[in-house]
């Protein structure tokens, strides 16, 4: 099993989702996040290609070491080893846009997973 994570534009989280869900993978995890790439936070270009940002003033962003962090969202799924590559893939297509912010995917090995409810373990408690 592999536990992938990616980070994207707040914006995109509903194109991101529908695209999760018509490829067959509805369960997921998002969690709001703040951090900043090559881009180097919020200004110029960031607006224009986040809609939402224009609605961010700056100085909430900002903190004592003047870094101005952009709000993204992040989504986690586990998924079985042969189901990667497609999830990878609806990742890359649904957020794509060929500018600098449009994320990052992150795919880690996962030793175990356990359902809570039923204690069952492995493939079985992730289905």
């Amino acid at each position: 099993m592999k536990e992938i994570m990616t980070v994207i534009r707040r914006h995109q989280v509903p194109a991101t989702k529908k695209a999760f869900e018509d490829a067959g993978f509805p369960a997921l995890t998002i969690q709001s996040v703040e951090g900043r790439g090559k881009q180097g936070g919020i200004g110029g270009w960031a607006s224009e290609v986040d809609p939402e940002l224009n609605t961010v003033m700056s100085s909430e962003l900002a903190d004592d070491t003047k870094f101005n962090w952009i709000p993204k969202r992040m989504l986690t799924i586990v998924v079985q080893d042969d189901q990667v590559e497609e999830v990878v893939d609806v990742i890359i297509k649904a957020n794509q846009t060929g500018h600098m912010g449009d994320g990052k995917i992150f795919v880690m090995p996962l030793k175990e997973v356990v359902r809570v409810r039923t204690g069952e373990v492995g493939k079985e408690a992730v289905i």
